[in-house]
């Protein structure tokens, strides 16, 4: 599939900046025009009506996001970014393809993106909906050989400057790879891995307990720093009855 087009609104210089950097980095995004508010989004729009996915601000001076959501074209969709989660139900009723409360993170960044993508595929002539099979293991260069791992195994992966050491599970030797933390955080799943330390990814179906400030995974106990503490709380909240 070609590149989704799209258009970011947004009256704050830090958000705007923050989601031009996350449709950047998203392979299957091209960034059209990124404007400060909904009146230069318009102009935009007059000159080019190709633009697909529209990333607008609710509340934006002069026209609001909802406002300017029903003058794009019929076949682009909306994802809202906002700070203000009671206009929620207000942005599905312009059939609004998603909605990110702000501050949101990459993930849930990509994880609308992707309903986005899913969504211009599903348009496009004889495509048939199919369930997206999910990437179970990679390969990993380790010793002159290249090392087959199944995500499945991972127990946690310890980041040592440009090295990283994956601990598997019925494995008591870890893996040694010559790759950052940074690049194997992008190529894991992330609803089955997080990053909860600057030196640690975990495999959140292996935590076994958490003791104050620390991951139990086995007989291993993972610090959890301050600025990964909130996503995982969010995530262990979820999961608690």
């Amino acid at each position: 599939m070609k590149k989704i087009t799209c258009l970011i609104a947004d009256d704050e210089p830090m958000a705007l900046s923050l989601i031009e950097s996350y449709v950047l980095k998203t392979p299957f995004l091209e960034l059209k025009a990124k404007c400060n508010n909904a009146i230069e989004a318009m102009q935009v729009l007059e000159e080019d009506n190709d633009i697909e996915l529209f990333f607008l601000d609710i509340q934006m001076p002069d026209l609001s996001g909802l406002e300017f959501s029903k003058l794009v074209p019929q076949n682009s969709r909306v994802i809202f970014t906002t700070a203000f989660d009671q206009y929620a139900i207000d942005g599905y009723k312009v059939n609004a393809l998603d909605y990110l409360l702000k501050p949101f993170d990459y993930n849930e960044f990509l994880s609308a993106a992707t309903k986005a993508r899913n969504y211009f595929e599903s348009q496009q002539p004889g495509s048939v909906s199919k369930p997206e099979k999910k990437q179970e293991f990679f390969f990993i260069k380790s010793e002159y050989k290249q090392i087959k791992i199944n995500f499945s195994e991972i127990l946690y992966i310890e980041g040592l400057k440009d090295y990283a050491k994956i601990h598997l599970k019925d494995n008591p030797k870890p893996i040694l790879t010559l790759m950052s933390l940074k690049k194997l955080e992008e190529e894991l799943p992330s609803d089955n891995f997080m990053r909860i330390h600057r030196s640690f990814i975990i495999g959140l179906d292996k935590i076994e307990a958490i003791e104050r400030n620390h991951i139990v995974i086995g007989k291993e106990q993972i610090a959890i720093a301050p600025n990964y503490k909130d996503a995982l709380m969010e995530y262990i909240g979820g999961k608690s009855l």
